[in-house]
């Protein structure tokens, strides 16, 4: 399965940003905006990726990314020479995806979901197209799906009203058939060959899917309102995995400090509680008429060192942060042990 990135345009709407450089290589957050989808195609497993550009600024996408070594993966690279839509730049990868599926990613859409399930559900099928549709709040500047019974009726590209608040996002997965119906396509009223007429055709074919995002989505090439917020969303996400991240670890700390504390209870205590249950096991009769001499020492080491190893398997029966601290069943009692040494083992 092939990847194909979308990063050609205009760019109008993001304007003076993008007078002299390519949208797709503006920031977002602490990256260029096209790694985000270059990121999500190879997390999917897809390495293979074609990044499709303006004529202006190719060279400049060849500077940043190279080969796609330092990614684990191949970067070719083709040329759009005029605007002619999403699905006339798709065509200029015909020869480079060949027969395989493909997934077209537009490369100004960043997705917070894993898309990697999708992908794997979609290598299954023999033939069709795949969708990802999110819920918006203004319908009118996307095209939005028609659900009836959760199947797809038709796509409405950008509706004057209101018929639907699920947008198709951009990224799409279409089999080989993709090139033969790009062929029959017409220009639209903007001179254009569209994408949605694409996916219209699969729909009336009955072969089209979707899958529905639950994170959020940046759309990053409508305005620069939605640029900044992608900024700020793609900010807001990578701050919580930091925090999250340092909390686990003073949690993992604080257990570890805990468990060590509560080995050398263990180890001061046990013995004087195994005494002081000896001594009543020891004053009842049935207990007193069974032992002599020889065999007191016995049991009393006997019930020590089960007591103490009962005790610890209670209280710390399996890791709970690292995987890397050994089952109760695997250590060692060694309550005279130096405690540094007691715990590592």
């Amino acid at each position: 399965m092939k990847g194909v990135i979308l990063a050609g345009g205009t760019a109008s709407r993001l304007y003076p940003l993008t007078k002299i450089t390519n949208k797709h290589l503006l920031p977002v957050y602490n990256k260029p905006m096209i790694y985000y989808p270059i990121e999500s195609l190879i997390k999917a497993g897809i390495k293979d990726i074609m990044i499709v550009s303006g004529k202006g600024h190719a060279g400049d996408f060849l500077e940043l990314l190279g080969s796609g070594q330092k990614f684990g993966a191949r970067f070719s690279y083709a040329v759009q020479e005029e605007a002619g839509g999403i699905a006339q730049a798709l065509d200029l990868t015909k020869d480079f995806v060949d027969n395989e599926k493909v997934v077209v990613y537009l490369g100004d859409n960043i997705l917070q979901d894993d898309i990697s399930e999708a992908v794997k559900e979609f290598k299954q099928v023999t033939m069709g197209a795949r969708i990802f549709l999110k819920k918006v709040e203004n319908p009118e500047a996307y095209g939005v799906a028609i659900i009836n019974e959760n199947k797809i009726e038709k796509i409405i590209e950008k509706p004057e009203k209101f018929i639907s608040d699920m947008a198709v996002i951009g990224v799409y997965m279409y089999d080989n058939q993709v090139w033969d119906i790009i062929k029959t396509l017409k220009p639209s009223g903007r001179g254009e060959l569209e994408i949605t007429d694409v996916n219209n055709f699969y729909i009336k074919q009955g072969t089209m899917s979707y899958s529905t995002i639950k994170g959020w989505w940046g759309d990053c090439g409508e305005s620069i309102d939605t640029w900044l917020q992608a900024n700020n969303l793609v900010a807001e996400t990578n701050n919580q995995k930091i925090i999250s991240k340092s909390s686990m670890q003073i949690i993992k700390d604080t257990t570890h400090e805990v468990i060590k504390e509560t080995l050398k209870i263990i180890r001061e205590d046990t013995p004087q509680i195994v005494k002081d249950e000896y001594a009543n096991l020891k004053s009842k009769n049935a207990l007193s008429a069974s032992l002599n001499e020889k065999n007191e020492k016995t049991i009393y080491e006997s019930l020590q060192q089960e007591d103490s190893n009962k005790t610890l398997k209670n209280i710390y029966q399996k890791p709970l942060l690292d995987e890397n601290v050994p089952l109760m069943d695997d250590m060692e009692i060694l309550p005279n042990d130096d405690l540094e040494e007691y715990y590592s083992k």
